[in-house]
């Protein structure tokens, strides 16, 4: 099972396999026509309370404050909703050679992405 990540902003490659936008908002600036996406799964984003606390926190990309964030979020990835959207990712892995997981934050390093893509993965072996 081949689960990437990639900002929406980067161009879409045959080698993304399928296209699946992980953010609640639709990112600025992107065509709808040009972002080749799949699926948008908006079932799997962090809530918006969580999303503007973390976006709101100025230390929120610190290691410590990241992991508050991503303890928070997998904690909404147990909801039933969110839950069933998760083992559709997972279905989705399965059955394509490659699944890329697309989100907008510039923080490369420190994004929720990061976070559902090593939580499909869990919940996947």
């Amino acid at each position: 099972m081949d689960v990437k990540i990639k900002r929406i902003y980067e161009p879409a490659e045959a080698a993304d396999g399928v296209r699946v936008l992980v953010d609640r908002l639709w990112p600025r600036g992107v065509k709808k026509a040009d972002a080749a996406i799949d699926l948008w799964a908006k079932e799997v984003t962090p809530s918006a309370e969580l999303r503007k606390a973390w976006h709101a926190d100025p230390e929120g990309h610190e290691p410590s404050h990241f992991a508050a964030f991503a303890e928070s979020y997998r904690e909404e990835l147990a909801s039933p909703a969110a839950s069933a959207a998760v083992d559709h990712l997972i279905s989705l892995a399965k059955q394509s050679p490659r699944v890329t997981l697309l989100y907008g934050a510039r923080n490369e390093q420190s994004n929720h992405a990061m976070v559902l893509r090593d939580e499909v993965l869990r919940r996947a072996r």
